[in-house]
């Protein structure tokens, strides 16, 4: 498929329409396999470029549970993803929740690139090979980058928290998988041109530091 400037796509459609409000709530249950869960927070605004996809599921091939979410194209995004995946638990606890919201606008973005190419560069990768987690950020052609980057990662569960404006080229990838054998239950890829302010929490493992309730 041949993506042309000044057009966005939500999930797998493709709108030319000139300005979109959507919010999606999607529940289904089912399945058996490793365990493994993961929680995500996420919001962007994004003013020039965005390309990003997102895949949750509860099992591999023609089993259980998918969703893919996705946005490209130039334009103003403002969007907010809340979602929530666990697979392969046999007291059938096995599900996808998940929640997007956000404003679509298809017009010339109105952010301008610097005349002088900037090689100013900042990246951070991270794994957790026990839980089966891996988080990565890049960024370049840097204008100015204000990140604020937490990382918790024990034997027991990964925590990752994000919060970067930048201005310049922002690339940012994330994957949930416990093991070979199992299937990757989270995979996320996103790159960023223009002018982005993006928050995000990630959250896998065998317990749930964010989503415990109060004492």
């Amino acid at each position: 498929m041949r993506w042309r400037p000044g057009s966005l796509t939500l999930g797998l459609l493709v709108t030319s329409a000139f300005f979109i409000i959507a919010s999606t709530n999607i529940l289904v249950p089912t399945v058996n396999g490793v365990e493994q869960n993961l929680t995500e927070h996420s919001w962007i605004y994004n003013l020039g470029t965005t390309d990003d996809m997102r895949i949750y599921q509860t099992e591999a091939g023609f089993h259980g549970q998918k969703m893919v979410t996705g946005t490209r194209g130039t334009g103003t995004v403002s969007r907010s993803i809340d979602a929530q995946v666990y697979g392969g638990f046999e007291d059938g606890y096995n599900e996808i929740w998940a929640n997007e919201w956000g404003v679509f606008q298809n017009r010339p973005s109105r952010y301008s690139a610097p005349i002088t190419n900037s090689e100013l560069k900042n990246a951070l990768c991270v794994k957790n090979y026990e839980v089966g987690s891996v988080y990565s950020e890049s960024y370049s052609g840097l204008v100015e980058l204000i990140k604020d980057t937490s990382v918790a990662q024990t034997d027991e569960n990964s925590v990752y928290s994000i919060h970067s404006e930048v201005e310049g080229t922002a690339r940012v990838g994330a994957r949930v998988q416990k093991s070979s054998s199992a299937v990757p239950i989270y995979v996320m890829n996103g790159a960023y041109s223009g002018y982005t302010n993006m928050r995000m929490s990630l959250e896998s493992g065998n317990a749930s530091i964010l989503t415990l309730p109060c004492p």
